[in-house]
């Protein structure tokens, strides 16, 4: 009589320690970074505990009822409307196929420039209202969180977490200054290409000397874009002796949205843990007439084809070049696309507003990824061991895809100079090489091959940091030091003079030598 009623005392004993989780205070960026950013929060839910997020009114992805986290939306602007980003890259895809002059390049550049300038003005702006706003820091501050998870690509959590004295984790894979190992690990310019320089470990004398030149450029785009936004902002509320990277830099865990499959071997740090691919599941079933499309293309297989949140539409004579390559070939095709429907679309070919991605890829039919290069995008294609082809626009995009180019399990066009067929010849060469797919099977099988699953590893060092309040004994000091003290030039400078200064004495102490034996010689024979 009484087992029946001890049992379901421990049934309940065990779930209450299963929901007695921690609050988490989440500051998100909007757009393709708010699809991974979800998947943390709705694995956090599922762990028990309570997430809240924080929202700008104009907030494009991050929707403001959710069974997964409560929402607090703040009466600013975040920087990321729909309209505007349809243009900026409508706008960067016709100054493309003007040709790829210098002038051309040094427009998009300067583009670019702009709108990351009005980003980080606008998120300034955000931060400067919520700070002001004494009621809404005031109840995050009785909130008691346990932790804030934000994504450094702008500043909002980074602030936020210091002026409310909790501990930060990143979902990193950008800061405000670029790629995330930059702003923490020791990165030598020998070995370690930068983003955008499109260049691997082993480069050669030119090849040096092009890597640093991409490491001036993006030092002057830090002095011109970042620092007139952010110093100010910084001294005002946090003093005058603090630098704005002081703050990034004291995060207490960075969990890198990469992995040593995709990223080239390099130095790293303690708490940094990289959980690429964290997002990536196996796949699940299709829905009904999905899965007949995919099933009628027998043996041929199938090819899947998107542009990311972004790039919803592509301008109608690429459109209908790339519809009519798909149409001369025996695959099906699956193809995320709102523009007009062209007219040279085949039978072979099913156009969609929205596709289950990942589902996709991981269906045994997939052969081929037509993608645009976003980081989800690629490691969900080398999780599910799928070649590619590429037409990567902006951003990270062309350095994403060169790297897949580099172990040989993408082929690569140029958006701009596409046509229908260098497309055909792309895609037959990806379908009937099977060099591409077995590459890409040995990379899916290095991503796989790890004692913990991407997404549970990261959920450790979330709770960790909550468990222990922070993680400073995995997070290093130099950031306190300036680059005199961080390179050693002080010491170099005391070595050097201190050696000068021996041989000076010894130089002194000679000619003394010199003169009190000889001088005498000389007085002697006179």
């Amino acid at each position: 009589m009484y087992r029946p009623t001890l049992a379901v005392l421990a049934v309940l004993l065990c779930s209450a320690a299963l929901v007695n989780g921690g609050k988490v205070l989440v500051v998100p960026l909007d757009g393709s970074h708010w699809i991974n950013m979800k998947v943390l929060i709705e694995e956090l839910h599922s762990r028990g505990h309570e997430v809240t997020v924080i929202r700008p009114s104009d907030a494009w992805y991050i929707k403001q009822d959710s069974p997964h986290y409560k929402s607090i939306t703040v009466n600013a602007a975040g920087g990321f409307e729909e309209d505007n980003w349809g243009q900026f890259v409508t706008r960067t895809l016709e100054m493309r196929r003007q040709g790829a002059s210098f002038w051309t390049l040094m427009a998009l550049q300067i583009d670019l420039v702009k709108v990351f300038h009005e980003m980080h003005r606008t998120m300034i702006v955000m931060m400067e209202e919520m700070f002001a706003d004494n009621k809404l820091m005031q109840s995050l501050r009785d909130a008691k969180y346990d932790v804030v998870l934000t994504d450094p690509g702008l500043c909002g959590g980074v602030f936020l977490a210091h002026r409310l004295g909790l501990p930060l984790v990143f979902n990193v894979r950008w800061t405000i200054h670029g790629e995330g190992h930059l702003a923490i690990a020791p990165t030598p310019l020998s070995y370690v290409p930068l983003p955008g320089s499109e260049l691997t470990d082993k480069m050669i004398f030119t090849e040096r000397v092009k890597n640093m030149l991409f490491y001036f450029i993006g030092h002057f785009q830090i002095w011109f874009i970042i620092d007139p936004n952010y110093r100010p902002f910084v001294h005002r509320h946090f003093g005058p002796d603090v630098h704005y990277m002081e703050l990034f830099q004291s995060a207490d865990i960075w969990l890198m949205r990469n992995d040593f499959t995709f990223e080239w071997p390099r130095p790293t740090m303690p708490n940094i843990i990289y959980m690429s691919g964290f997002q990536c599941k196996p796949a699940k079933p299709l829905p009904k007439e999905l899965e007949d499309f995919v099933q009628s293309s027998g043996e041929h297989g199938v090819i899947v084809m998107t542009l990311g949140t972004l790039v919803e539409k592509l301008p109608e004579d690429i459109t209908e070049d790339i519809a009519a390559a798909f149409a001369q070939l025996p695959q099906k095709v699956i193809w995320r696309h709102k523009g007009k429907r062209p007219s040279t679309l085949g039978n072979n070919t099913l156009m969609m507003d929205w596709l289950p991605q990942n589902d996709l890829l991981g269906h045994p039919k997939t052969r081929v990824f037509v993608a645009h290069g976003g980081t989800n995008g690629m490691q969900e294609a080398i999780y599910h061991g799928v070649p590619l082809v590429g037409l990567p626009l902006m951003f990270d995009q062309p350095d994403n895809f060169f790297r897949m180019k580099a172990r040989g399990v993408a082929k690569v066009l140029d958006l701009a100079s596409v046509n229908k067929d260098n497309f055909l010849e792309a895609l037959k060469e990806v379908l009937y090489q099977p060099s591409y797919r077995e590459k890409m099977k040995v990379l899916s099988s290095l991503h796989r091959d790890q004692p913990m699953k991407p997404l549970d590893r990261a959920m450790f060092w979330i709770e960790f940091v909550m468990r222990h309040k922070g993680a400073a004994h995995l997070r290093t000091e130099s950031y306190k030091m300036s680059m005199i003290q961080y390179h050693s030039i002080d010491v170099a400078a005391f070595l050097l003079a201190a050696v000068l200064l021996i041989f000076a004495v010894f130089i002194a102490a000679v000619k003394f030598v010199w003169r009190r034996l000889f001088g005498r010689n000389k007085v002697k024979k006179e």
